[in-house]
């Protein structure tokens, strides 16, 4: 299985990040790809996923959080990167309008750029977006037939959102967000409308860890040896067996990131 959504960069990770990796080896993880959010941690992305070839990619990208320091060199710096065989996806790009930390003109701006220049190099987009959906989909929508592929990463929307982004054609990451007893039940639902072949799956590590894993973990960190956990949730919550949703998932990562 292919975990489509690892900070690996995150600081968090900084003590022990081979182990991390061999653990989600170990636990079945055939592959992740490495969130870039950022110039600085896109190469950082970049140079971690060269470190462990064939098994880790690296999007690059701005996320909608760090939009309010972007200069124009910075998505010259992005182009750069996006040419290196490791790097599969312009992102984490979106809008983020529960926190702001970005002035949203700026987020919105920041976007269209990013899809701008996915769509120069045919490059499939890794997207963010919580509690904007209705300025998110406008800003998308005429990008879309430019586009080979995007996916909607830690879905979190209500269910007209959900519908919009299958209408589109979207591939829908789903997290540990549906292991969550208190936030998770209306993806709990979303879950089964979703075709096979617009599914994928995701840890987020290090966040969000699935608040349902018995035993508890000793630590709140994420990680991608979770992802089996997501997989076993998704497949009881869509009645499949799990090895249906493995195949699926892995089959639409193939496909999307145009990685083997």
């Amino acid at each position: 299985m292919i975990d489509i959504g690892v900070n690996l960069t995150s600081t968090r990770f900084d003590q022990d990040r081979d182990t991390v990796v061999a653990d989600a080896k170990q636990a079945g993880v055939t592959g992740m790809i490495l969130t870039g959010t950022s110039v600085e941690e896109s190469q950082a992305a970049a140079a971690l996923a060269r470190s462990y070839p064939g098994f880790a990619y690296a999007t690059a990208g701005v996320h909608p959080h760090d939009a309010k320091s972007v200069e124009a060199t910075d998505l010259s710096a992005i182009e750069q990167l996006a040419q290196r065989p490791e790097v599969v996806a312009i992102g984490e790009c979106g809008l983020d309008f529960n926190r702001d930390f970005s002035p949203r003109p700026q987020q919105e701006a920041v976007f269209e750029a990013q899809l701008a220049l996915a769509a120069e190099l045919s490059m499939p987009v890794f997207m963010h977006c919580r509690d904007a959906h209705d300025r998110w989909f406008a800003i998308l929508r005429p990008w879309l037939d430019k586009l080979p592929a995007a996916v909607l990463h830690c879905f979190t929307g209500d269910d007209r959102a959900l519908r919009d982004c299958l209408d589109a054609g979207l591939y829908i990451g789903v997290t540990g967000w549906l292991c969550d007893e208190r936030r998770g039940q209306q993806l709990q639902q979303q879950v089964s409308w979703l075709p096979d072949d617009r599914l994928m799956i995701e840890t987020d590590a290090p966040y969000l860890q699935p608040r349902d894993i018995r035993p508890r973990p000793k630590r709140s960190r994420n990680e991608p040896k979770y992802l089996p956990h997501i997989a076993q949730t998704v497949a009881r919550l869509r009645q499949q067996p799990v090895e249906h949703i493995i195949d699926c998932t892995i089959k639409n990562t193939q496909r999307c990131f145009s990685i083997q």
